[in-house]
């Protein structure tokens, strides 16, 4: 039973790291980051990445994924259409292109430089909501903008790595060519199969499970179409984060989307999620930190220059005024969730070498801590501008 002993050491230290993080106004996630590494290979060497870790930690991805697709505010992205495309869009360009030229300077493979850009492309806004929040500016037309991007770059994201790793994963098993056609056209139905889900599976679903008298019934049937879709995305060679997302966004399109949402962050937050950002800490070691500073600090600088820039760069283009455009890309910068997921499945896929996963967690946990700072400054500009 040494497991209960691990589990209960990861959700004490989390929490405890997580409330010491908020309250000097760091994301609770670096705090669970840290906790991974202290207590794993690379400083105290006490809880290793071992079968009882992985399992919880995959279910707490799968959650995670599932919440981020049921708080996709599809109304929104609507009403924001034009700019939160274009700013999402331009966010992800950037950051891939450059890091693909970048990549020449530092010998990565095509493979390598494509995933360590998607890694950087993707934005977790859950930061840049609360200083929006906070500075009252959350409804404004920058606010809606920000989070109307944050759904593109996600879905995008989500996309673009499930072909990746479909086509990467095709490519390397025998008979490539016939492997690959295979796997498209499962990976095409697949896709077309969530358009049903998000129409009328999901619907149907929850409230056939609404009329049962049984307790908890629909939270139940969110938990099936969750673990469901994760399971066909992953029996057709997607990762099942990709499944579960879009699950996400089927059952955020329904009625019981607010019960839904409460129940599994209940759940999901309490007990596996932690054990998720705890396991990336768990996989980081320090054995070449020291030669790959240089690395770290280009990929940092450009981390945050892309997003800021092709963020401003997108909302400059239908219209915004500099300050406001800026205010607009600062509030992309953040890197959490999303990016930590896309960095793990690289390295599960042995697209990132422990080297590169490694310089790529402390890149994210940098450019996480400068956002909100950053997007602090363009806000306090805008509504100077307007004065």
């Amino acid at each position: 039973m040494e497991f209960l002993g691990i589990l209960c050491l990861i959700l004490i230290t989390t929490t405890l790291a997580g409330v010491a993080c908020k309250r000097v106004g760091i994301p609770a996630v670096i705090g669970q980051l840290l906790v991974g590494i202290v207590l794993g290979p690379a400083m105290l060497n006490i809880v290793h990445q071992d079968v009882f870790v992985h399992d919880f930690s995959e279910i707490g991805v799968i959650m995670l994924m599932f919440i981020a697709g049921m708080e996709c505010e599809l109304e929104l992205l609507k009403k924001y259409a034009k700019p939160s495309v274009m700013v999402a869009i331009l966010g992800i360009v950037l950051p891939v292109g450059f890091t693909m030229l970048i990549g020449q300077l530092f010998a990565f493979s095509w493979k390598e430089a494509f995933f360590l850009g998607l890694v950087l492309a993707a934005t977790s806004v859950s930061i840049s909501v609360e200083v929006l929040r906070e500075l009252n500016v959350l409804s404004s037309k920058e606010g809606a903008t920000i989070l109307g991007a944050s759904v593109v770059d996600d879905i995008v994201v989500v996309i673009i790595l499930s072909v990746a790793v479909g086509m990467i994963g095709a490519s390397t098993g025998g008979n490539t060519e016939v492997s690959f056609i295979v796997k498209l056209i499962e990976q095409g139905l697949f896709f077309i199969g969530i358009f049903f889900l998000v129409r009328f599976i999901a619907p149907y679903l929850l409230r056939l499970s609404q009329k049962m008298n049984i307790g908890s019934s629909v939270i139940i049937m969110s938990l099936i179409i969750c673990l469901g879709m994760a399971y066909l995305a992953d029996l057709v060679g997607l990762s099942s984060v990709v499944g579960a997302f879009f699950a996400g966004i089927a059952v955020g399109q329904t009625d019981a989307k607010t019960e839904i949402d409460f129940n599994i962050e209940a759940i999901g937050y309490a007990v596996f999620i932690p054990v998720f950002f705890a396991s990336i800490g768990l996989s980081v070691t320090f054995n070449t930190l020291g030669k790959d500073l240089p690395f770290i600090l280009v990929m940092t600088i450009m981390a945050i220059l892309t997003k800021l820039l092709g963020g401003a760069w997108g909302a400059k283009m239908v219209g915004f005024s500099n300050t406001s455009s800026l205010m607009v890309g600062a509030g992309m910068v953040s890197r959490g969730e999303m990016a930590l997921i896309i960095a793990q499945i690289g390295y599960q896929s042995k697209l990132l070498s422990e080297a590169y996963y490694t310089s790529m967690i402390v890149v994210i946990i940098l450019t996480t801590l400068v956002a909100p700072f950053l997007l602090k400054y363009f806000v306090k500009k805008q509504e100077s501008a307007l004065q």
